[in-house]
């Protein structure tokens, strides 16, 4: 008589880069938070005004910087929040400080005052290199599209040095699923290192969906801000410091363009 079939262990059966996919994943779930923003609404009809309260108004994707409680995110994920809810894999949820943030690069800085009991919950990312990258090079994004809790997509490095028209440069190309809640997440290589923060997604049909065009801020220009913000509260660029002549002097001169003073 024949053997029944046997099924299969769920291990053996997994291919090597099917392996790495799930180390990937696994070692970087625990760094990645859900970031709820909540406004304060002014409550009426009109004639009545009651109480304001305060209502989500968007959901985001943020990771854990470093075991000081700090987490970092896109500016836009908590833009006009009354208050910043993070929440860990652990299912806790804390009420988090904004430490600094710089609108024009899209990033923010968050800290949590997690009890020592906890400390175990805070993963820092291991941060990569996002200098060097290749297009064709295969990419993760990890984060919480549609509020779907810590979705790992894959894809490949689609373009460098991309320009977006919020006054964004040197971005990363990607075409690895990125939707509404992965603002804020990770953009991770091979390795599971950290090379990006997802930010944006082309979408010329207007529908906030994966048009397969994604894009994240390396993560060279990310470290950079945020160690000007741990520092500082703030980002400071530097200035020319030059005085330019008003046009009525450049009329009397019969000048044109523009006259530097000092």
């Amino acid at each position: 008589m024949q053997a029944p079939p046997q099924l299969e262990t769920a291990m053996s059966a997994l291919s090597q880069e099917e392996l790495n996919n799930i180390q990937v994943f696994q070692a970087n779930t625990p760094s990645v938070v859900n970031i709820t923003n909540l406004r304060m609404v002014q409550r009426g009809n009109g004639y009545f005004n009651l109480d304001a309260q305060q209502i989500p108004a968007g959901v985001g994707s943020g990771f854990i910087w470093d075991g000081d409680g700090h987490v970092v995110t896109n500016f836009h994920v908590i833009r006009g929040a009354s208050e910043v809810r993070v929440t860990l894999l652990d299912s806790s949820t804390y009420t988090a400080k904004v430490v600094g943030f710089d609108p024009d690069k899209d990033v923010a800085v968050l800290k949590l005052e997690v009890p020592a009991d906890k400390q175990a919950a805070l993963k820092p990312v291991t941060l990569g290199s996002s200098g060097d990258l290749l297009v064709g090079q295969k990419v993760f994004a990890l984060g919480n599209p549609f509020g779907l809790d810590h979705t790992l997509t894959a894809g490949i490095i689609s373009g460098v040095g991309r320009e977006l028209n919020t006054g964004l440069s040197s971005i990363k190309n990607t075409d690895a699923a990125i939707n509404p809640g992965n603002s804020g997440g990770i953009l991770m290589n091979n390795q599971g290192k950290v090379i990006g923060i997802n930010t944006a997604i082309a979408d010329p049909t207007g529908k906030g969906s994966s048009s397969g065009v994604g894009f994240a801020i390396p993560i060279s220009d990310v470290k950079g801000l945020v160690d000007q913000i741990l520092a500082t509260g703030k980002v400071q660029r530097p200035a020319l410091g030059l005085t330019i002549a008003p046009p009525q002097i450049l009329q009397q001169l019969g000048v044109q363009g523009v006259l530097i003073l000092d």
